[in-house]
Protein backbone atom coordinates (compact mmCIF):
# COMPACT_ATOMS: atom_id res chain seq x y z
CA UNK A 1 0.00 0.00 0.00
CA UNK A 2 1.23 3.52 -0.86
CA UNK A 3 1.63 6.45 1.35
CA UNK A 4 -1.46 8.10 -0.36
CA UNK A 5 -3.69 5.24 0.18
CA UNK A 6 -2.32 4.64 3.66
CA UNK A 7 -4.00 7.80 4.62
CA UNK A 8 -6.83 7.94 2.97
CA UNK A 9 -7.77 4.31 4.18
CA UNK A 10 -7.08 6.17 7.76
CA UNK A 11 -8.52 9.31 7.29
CA UNK A 12 -12.14 7.53 6.43
CA UNK A 13 -11.80 4.82 9.22
CA UNK A 14 -11.45 8.12 11.61
CA UNK A 15 -14.20 9.54 9.55
CA UNK A 16 -16.79 6.36 10.30
CA UNK A 17 -15.54 6.57 14.53
CA UNK A 18 -16.29 10.33 14.51
CA UNK A 19 -19.57 10.40 12.28
CA UNK A 20 -21.72 8.95 15.53
CA UNK A 21 -20.29 10.67 18.13
CA UNK A 22 -20.48 13.77 16.14
CA UNK A 23 -23.79 13.19 15.49
CA UNK A 24 -25.00 12.53 19.05
CA UNK A 25 -22.64 15.49 20.52
CA UNK A 26 -24.85 17.70 17.71
CA UNK A 27 -27.71 16.32 19.52
CA UNK A 28 -26.64 17.02 22.80
CA UNK A 29 -26.19 20.80 21.52
CA UNK A 30 -29.49 21.10 20.13
CA UNK A 31 -31.02 19.65 23.49
CA UNK A 32 -28.91 21.95 25.80
CA UNK A 33 -29.52 24.80 23.22
CA UNK A 34 -33.57 24.47 23.67
CA UNK A 35 -32.99 24.38 27.88
CA UNK A 36 -31.06 27.99 27.61
CA UNK A 37 -34.01 29.20 25.66
CA UNK A 38 -35.94 27.91 28.31
CA UNK A 39 -34.15 29.49 30.95
CA UNK A 40 -34.09 32.98 29.27
CA UNK A 41 -37.64 32.93 28.79
CA UNK A 42 -38.26 32.40 32.37
CA UNK A 43 -35.50 35.41 33.28
CA UNK A 44 -37.59 37.57 30.87
CA UNK A 45 -41.28 35.86 32.09
CA UNK A 46 -41.72 35.64 28.18
CA UNK A 47 -44.30 33.09 28.81
CA UNK A 48 -45.51 33.31 24.73
CA UNK A 49 -42.46 31.80 23.75
CA UNK A 50 -42.10 29.82 26.77
CA UNK A 51 -45.71 28.24 25.85
CA UNK A 52 -44.37 27.83 22.34
CA UNK A 53 -41.48 26.00 23.41
CA UNK A 54 -42.91 23.77 25.74
CA UNK A 55 -45.59 22.44 23.25
CA UNK A 56 -42.46 21.69 20.36
CA UNK A 57 -41.19 18.02 19.36
CA UNK A 58 -37.61 19.22 21.46
CA UNK A 59 -39.51 19.65 24.41
CA UNK A 60 -40.91 16.36 24.49
CA UNK A 61 -37.47 14.91 23.41
CA UNK A 62 -35.70 16.36 26.24
CA UNK A 63 -38.87 15.02 28.36
CA UNK A 64 -37.33 11.10 26.79
CA UNK A 65 -34.02 11.91 27.47
CA UNK A 66 -32.74 9.81 30.83
CA UNK A 67 -30.73 12.20 31.54
CA UNK A 68 -32.68 15.10 32.21
CA UNK A 69 -35.34 12.77 33.51
CA UNK A 70 -36.07 16.06 36.17
CA UNK A 71 -37.05 18.14 33.40
CA UNK A 72 -40.26 16.24 32.85
CA UNK A 73 -42.38 17.43 36.08
CA UNK A 74 -40.54 20.96 35.78
CA UNK A 75 -42.15 21.52 31.99
CA UNK A 76 -45.32 20.36 32.99
CA UNK A 77 -45.87 23.07 35.92
CA UNK A 78 -44.12 25.68 33.32
CA UNK A 79 -46.47 24.91 30.75
CA UNK A 80 -49.42 25.54 33.43
CA UNK A 81 -48.00 28.55 34.44
CA UNK A 82 -47.51 29.79 30.78
CA UNK A 83 -51.10 28.68 29.51
CA UNK A 84 -52.71 30.23 32.44
CA UNK A 85 -50.54 33.75 31.78
CA UNK A 86 -51.52 33.67 28.00
CA UNK A 87 -55.19 33.23 28.92
CA UNK A 88 -54.62 36.52 31.37
CA UNK A 89 -52.94 37.94 28.31
CA UNK A 90 -55.90 37.62 26.04
CA UNK A 91 -57.15 41.06 27.01
CA UNK A 92 -54.20 42.83 26.22
CA UNK A 93 -53.28 41.05 23.08
CA UNK A 94 -54.77 43.82 20.80
CA UNK A 95 -53.42 46.83 22.58
CA UNK A 96 -50.07 45.18 22.07
CA UNK A 97 -50.32 43.80 18.89
CA UNK A 98 -51.60 47.30 17.55
CA UNK A 99 -48.84 49.14 19.04
CA UNK A 100 -46.32 46.68 17.88
CA UNK A 101 -47.58 47.29 14.43
CA UNK A 102 -47.82 50.67 14.50
CA UNK A 103 -43.69 51.27 15.57
CA UNK A 104 -43.59 48.81 12.43
CA UNK A 105 -45.26 51.33 9.94
CA UNK A 106 -47.79 48.82 9.14
CA UNK A 107 -51.03 49.47 8.54
CA UNK A 108 -52.80 47.18 10.35
CA UNK A 109 -56.84 47.06 11.38
CA UNK A 110 -57.99 44.43 13.70
CA UNK A 111 -61.88 42.95 14.13
CA UNK A 112 -60.80 40.38 16.71
CA UNK A 113 -59.86 37.58 16.19
CA UNK A 114 -59.61 38.47 12.33
CA UNK A 115 -57.61 41.66 11.19
CA UNK A 116 -55.61 42.76 7.91
CA UNK A 117 -52.92 44.76 6.08
CA UNK A 118 -53.36 46.20 3.50
CA UNK A 119 -55.62 44.82 0.65
CA UNK A 120 -54.74 41.35 -0.03
CA UNK A 121 -53.37 40.28 3.38
CA UNK A 122 -55.26 38.59 5.64
CA UNK A 123 -55.07 37.33 9.10
CA UNK A 124 -56.55 34.98 11.86
CA UNK A 125 -56.08 34.65 15.47
CA UNK A 126 -56.59 31.46 17.00
CA UNK A 127 -55.86 32.05 20.86
CA UNK A 128 -56.75 28.74 21.93
CA UNK A 129 -54.64 26.75 19.30
CA UNK A 130 -52.21 29.28 19.93
CA UNK A 131 -52.23 29.76 15.99
CA UNK A 132 -52.04 32.51 13.79
CA UNK A 133 -52.88 31.98 10.07
CA UNK A 134 -51.89 35.26 7.41
CA UNK A 135 -52.86 34.53 3.73
CA UNK A 136 -54.13 30.71 5.46
CA UNK A 137 -50.11 30.53 5.97
CA UNK A 138 -50.31 29.01 9.71
CA UNK A 139 -47.83 30.52 11.75
CA UNK A 140 -47.75 28.03 15.47
CA UNK A 141 -47.83 31.78 17.96
CA UNK A 142 -49.78 34.23 19.39
CA UNK A 143 -46.78 36.49 20.13
CA UNK A 144 -47.35 39.95 18.46
CA UNK A 145 -44.12 40.45 17.83
CA UNK A 146 -44.01 37.05 15.62
CA UNK A 147 -47.43 38.04 14.07
CA UNK A 148 -46.39 41.97 13.02
CA UNK A 149 -42.98 40.23 11.89
CA UNK A 150 -44.62 37.75 9.85
CA UNK A 151 -47.29 40.38 8.17
CA UNK A 152 -44.27 42.85 7.29
CA UNK A 153 -43.03 39.56 4.85
CA UNK A 154 -46.13 39.72 3.57
CA UNK A 155 -45.84 42.94 2.60
CA UNK A 156 -42.54 43.17 1.33
CA UNK A 157 -43.47 40.15 -0.14
CA UNK A 158 -46.50 41.59 -2.31
CA UNK A 159 -46.19 45.41 -2.01
CA UNK A 160 -42.42 46.66 -1.97
CA UNK A 161 -41.31 45.30 -5.24
CA UNK A 162 -41.82 47.70 -8.49
CA UNK A 163 -45.16 47.92 -9.68
CA UNK A 164 -46.00 49.72 -13.10
CA UNK A 165 -50.16 49.94 -13.92
CA UNK A 166 -50.01 50.56 -17.30
CA UNK A 167 -47.69 47.85 -17.91
CA UNK A 168 -49.02 45.32 -15.93
CA UNK A 169 -52.56 45.80 -17.32
CA UNK A 170 -51.01 45.89 -20.76
CA UNK A 171 -49.53 42.17 -20.29
CA UNK A 172 -52.47 41.08 -19.21
CA UNK A 173 -54.65 42.14 -22.24
CA UNK A 174 -51.88 40.80 -24.22
CA UNK A 175 -52.35 37.50 -22.74
CA UNK A 176 -56.20 37.76 -22.79
CA UNK A 177 -55.64 38.13 -26.61
CA UNK A 178 -53.42 35.79 -27.43
CA UNK A 179 -56.01 33.03 -26.11
CA UNK A 180 -59.05 34.32 -27.95
CA UNK A 181 -56.91 34.14 -31.02
CA UNK A 182 -55.59 30.63 -30.49
CA UNK A 183 -59.99 29.65 -29.52
CA UNK A 184 -60.57 31.80 -32.55
CA UNK A 185 -62.96 33.79 -30.01
CA UNK A 186 -64.70 36.72 -30.65
CA UNK A 187 -63.46 40.58 -29.20
CA UNK A 188 -64.52 40.94 -25.32
CA UNK A 189 -65.34 37.02 -24.92
CA UNK A 190 -65.02 35.81 -21.49
CA UNK A 191 -61.70 33.82 -20.62
CA UNK A 192 -61.74 31.44 -18.27
CA UNK A 193 -59.73 32.80 -14.81
CA UNK A 194 -57.78 29.77 -13.85
CA UNK A 195 -56.58 29.35 -17.53
CA UNK A 196 -55.81 32.60 -17.58
CA UNK A 197 -53.69 33.03 -14.65
CA UNK A 198 -51.67 29.69 -16.24
CA UNK A 199 -51.31 31.34 -19.57
CA UNK A 200 -50.20 34.72 -17.40
CA UNK A 201 -47.57 32.99 -15.88
CA UNK A 202 -46.16 30.82 -18.82
CA UNK A 203 -46.08 34.64 -20.63
CA UNK A 204 -43.44 35.94 -17.84
CA UNK A 205 -40.92 33.43 -18.25
CA UNK A 206 -37.90 34.10 -19.97
CA UNK A 207 -36.27 32.28 -23.37
CA UNK A 208 -33.89 30.87 -21.28
CA UNK A 209 -36.09 29.27 -18.89
CA UNK A 210 -37.75 27.41 -22.23
CA UNK A 211 -34.85 26.08 -23.25
CA UNK A 212 -34.08 23.84 -20.49
CA UNK A 213 -36.91 24.67 -18.73
CA UNK A 214 -34.74 25.30 -15.39
CA UNK A 215 -36.12 25.42 -12.23
CA UNK A 216 -33.84 27.64 -11.15
CA UNK A 217 -34.89 30.06 -14.14
CA UNK A 218 -38.62 29.93 -13.17
CA UNK A 219 -40.40 33.10 -12.26
CA UNK A 220 -42.83 32.65 -9.83
CA UNK A 221 -45.82 34.62 -10.01
CA UNK A 222 -48.38 33.59 -6.69
CA UNK A 223 -51.88 34.25 -6.63
CA UNK A 224 -51.63 36.32 -3.65
CA UNK A 225 -49.60 38.77 -6.10
CA UNK A 226 -51.99 38.30 -9.13
CA UNK A 227 -54.76 39.71 -6.38
CA UNK A 228 -52.77 42.71 -5.37
CA UNK A 229 -51.56 43.52 -8.58
CA UNK A 230 -55.06 43.63 -9.58
CA UNK A 231 -56.20 45.75 -6.96
CA UNK A 232 -53.10 48.36 -7.24
CA UNK A 233 -54.03 48.74 -11.05
CA UNK A 234 -57.80 49.49 -10.14
CA UNK A 235 -56.41 51.87 -7.63
CA UNK A 236 -54.22 54.02 -9.68
CA UNK A 237 -57.09 54.36 -11.93
CA UNK A 238 -55.49 54.73 -15.44
CA UNK A 239 -58.48 53.83 -17.21
CA UNK A 240 -57.29 50.95 -18.89
CA UNK A 241 -54.42 49.22 -21.39
CA UNK A 242 -52.80 51.76 -23.34
CA UNK A 243 -55.20 51.14 -26.54
CA UNK A 244 -58.12 51.77 -24.69
CA UNK A 245 -59.57 48.64 -23.56
CA UNK A 246 -60.97 47.97 -19.85
CA UNK A 247 -60.41 45.36 -17.60
CA UNK A 248 -63.81 43.51 -16.21
CA UNK A 249 -63.62 40.40 -13.85
CA UNK A 250 -66.75 38.35 -13.70
CA UNK A 251 -67.75 36.76 -10.47
CA UNK A 252 -69.23 33.50 -10.08
CA UNK A 253 -68.14 30.39 -8.28
CA UNK A 254 -67.32 27.55 -10.60
CA UNK A 255 -63.53 27.65 -11.44
CA UNK A 256 -62.80 30.35 -9.72
CA UNK A 257 -59.95 31.89 -8.02
CA UNK A 258 -60.26 34.41 -4.96
CA UNK A 259 -58.96 37.52 -6.36
CA UNK A 260 -59.35 41.99 -5.55
CA UNK A 261 -61.94 43.52 -7.50
CA UNK A 262 -62.20 47.28 -8.49
CA UNK A 263 -64.02 48.15 -5.13
CA UNK A 264 -61.35 46.26 -3.44
CA UNK A 265 -63.43 43.67 -1.90
CA UNK A 266 -62.12 39.60 -2.02
CA UNK A 267 -64.45 37.64 -4.31
CA UNK A 268 -64.34 34.32 -6.22
CA UNK A 269 -63.92 35.55 -9.91
CA UNK A 270 -64.74 32.81 -12.99
CA UNK A 271 -63.65 34.46 -15.65
CA UNK A 272 -61.91 38.06 -17.25
CA UNK A 273 -62.55 40.08 -20.88
CA UNK A 274 -61.06 43.05 -21.78
CA UNK A 275 -63.83 45.57 -23.60
CA UNK A 276 -63.41 48.66 -25.74
CA UNK A 277 -64.05 51.82 -23.49
CA UNK A 278 -67.38 53.05 -24.10
CA UNK A 279 -67.27 57.03 -25.73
Amino acid sequence: MDTESFLQENQENLNNILRPFQKELNRGQRLADFLKQCVRCLGRDDFLQLEELLSSKIAQNVEEEEVLGECKPLFQTLREYAGEQVEKYRFEFIEDLSRLAEEAELPLEIDFPRFTVLKGIEGEIDFSKRTTSINKKVLKSIDPRRIVTAALRWKKQLYDGPFDPQAFVDSLYATYKKINQQEDAAPGHPVGIQQFYLEYVISLQSKAFFINMDKSKFRGYSLEQFGVDLWRYFEAGIGGTSNGMMLQLRPGRNNSLWLIDSDGERRQITGISFQEKAI
